[in-house]
Order: C-alpha cells, then structure tokens, then sequence
C-alpha cells in the first residue's frame, strides 16, 4: 500500500462462521503491538475505520480491523442481524486468532472502539486479562441514555416492528426490517438530525445495506457496558462527543469516571463528526498519543 506498512486480507472464524479481516502490518522486522477494531452498528469496515487503521500502522501500530458475521464481507445467514452475544464472540475470536500471528507482540493486545462497538470494548477491557489498553470512541453506554437523548417516541415506534418480526423468526417468515439511520420521527435505529452524515463516512463504491431485523433493538434492552466500568483495570482513553445525539456526553462522562485509569477527553463536535476533518486529526493524534504513551512508555 505504501512503505510504511502493508495490508493483508485475512479470514478467520468465529463459531464456524467466516469473517473477513484486514491486517495492517508495519513494515518492521519486530513483533508489533495490534489494534484490533470493528464498527459500530451496522457498520463496515470501509466507513472510515480504514482511515483510522491507516494512521495507526503508520505508526507503528499492527491493526486488525473485521467485520462482524452476517456484515460487510463476513459470512452469515441472517444478514445484518445484531446480536450483542454474536458480536462479543466474533470480538474474542478475532483477538484469539491475531495473537497468534507470528507479526504480533501478544503482550501488547489493545482495542479500538466507535459508537456500539465502543460500548463492546467497554465490556472486553473489564472481562479479558490480556487487553493491554483501550480507545472507546463515543461509546455507547446503555439504552436509557440514548432514548433520553434521542426520543422515548422514537423508541416506541419501533416496538410494533420488533415484535412482528420475532413473531416471523419463529413462524419461519421473512425478518421485518427496519432502517438503521433516518430522520427524526421516522422508523430507524439511530433516528437523529444529524443522520445524513453516516453517508459522508462511506467510499462511493461501498453497497451499504440500511437496514437490519427490526427485534436487533431489542438486544440494546438487555446491554449496559456502563454496569462493568467500574470492573476495568487497564489505561482507557473515553473520547466524548460533546453534541452527541446518540451516546450523550453526560452519560459518557459519568461511565468513565468509574474507570481507575481512565483518560477522557472531549471534542467539539457531534456523533459522526469525529470520523471526518479535523475532528479525526485531532482525534487520531490523541489516540496514538495514548497508545504510545502505554507500549512504548
């Protein structure tokens, strides 16, 4: 790709399914430190994270980016399904199997996550001993705070769908799907104003399916990475999107300041704004700063 580092298409499974990575390697002749990062919902790995994982080999940094089963180029029969538990496991397989990899220092194991995958490397930092340090880009916490933030109407609309579609699951019909991003007031996951930037973050060339199995927001109902903040050991960096209108800053803020080593700090901008401009400059430079700071001391 360039000579500072190159970039592998690698699969590996997660219970029997395939799911397709990229590992970025530095070209070095040492075991580096890895990254290992996955999107947030209904995100790919073409949706900027690409960018950040760039930046991150250019420093030094292996960086191990996939996507989850029934995603992007992963396999999987109930596409676009979200499934906390499946997304946990396939988060573990990954770290399980580039650990592995001849090119890696598998003392220096850290992770990388935005938006609901920064709720999942919430969870992994308190619960896996060999989690090294940890970036949770506007995570999401839990659902209360998103409804507050986003509209307890908005979250009852979805309600009707998501049974209909359990409903279908299990009379063996066609999921019901719903949009993923859309306007306010409007049937959606993530129905916000600011939704139109999710586009911004996509190549013209990527096929973004917005939609998922409306009873997916169900699996939000039973997920709280904010209750294992207090659990986490390791150095994490909490970047806060001060206007966020989907994981609020106050509800960021008080989940962080349960960690014992945790950095926070806070940005200027909105939800998908930390992905683009300077926002990302800025951004990116603080994380490799924090990652350095841990692996090189």
């Amino acid at each position: 790709m360039n000579n500072q580092f190159r970039r592998e298409d690698i699969d590996f499974y997660s219970n029997g399914t395939r799911c397709s990575a990229w590992l970025y390697l530095p070209n070095v002749d040492k075991r580096c430190p890895v990254i290992v990062m996955a999107h947030g919902l209904g995100g790919v790995r073409e949706m900027r994270l690409d960018a950040y994982a760039e930046r991150f080999a250019a420093a030094g940094y292996a960086c191990f980016l996939f996507d989850y089963r029934n995603h992007g180029a992963s396999d999987g029969n109930k596409r676009q399904r979200i499934n906390v538990k499946e997304q946990l496991a396939d988060w573990n397989s990954a770290i399980d199997f580039i650990k592995k990899n001849d090119s890696i220092d598998d003392s220096k194991i850290l992770l990388f996550g935005s938006s609901f995958s920064g709720g999942h490397v919430i969870t992994l930092s308190a619960h896996r001993i060999d989690i090294l340090a940890t970036v949770a880009q506007c995570p999401y916490t839990n659902t209360l705070a998103t409804v507050k933030t986003v509209s307890p109407l908005s979250a009852l609309k979805i309600f009707p769908f998501a049974i209909a579609d359990v409903l279908s699951s299990i009379t063996g019909y066609h999921p019901v799907m719903i949009k993923l991003v859309d306007a306010p007031g409007k049937v959606a996951m993530m129905a916000v104003s600011d939704y139109k930037k999710v586009f911004k973050l996509m190549p013209e060339n990527l096929k973004f399916v917005n939609k998922a199995p409306a009873r997916s927001v169900l699996e939000f109902f039973k997920y709280s990475p904010s209750r294992y903040t207090k659990n986490i050991g390791i150095p994490i960096f909490y970047a806060v999107c001060r206007k966020d209108t989907l994981a609020p800053a106050w509800a960021t803020i008080k989940c962080a300041k349960r960690s014992k080593k945790a950095t926070i700090k806070e940005y200027d901008c909105g939800h998908f704004d930390i992905y683009l401009g300077d926002y990302f400059e800025n951004a990116i430079v603080d994380y490799i700063g924090f990652f350095d700071k841990i692996t090189k001391g």
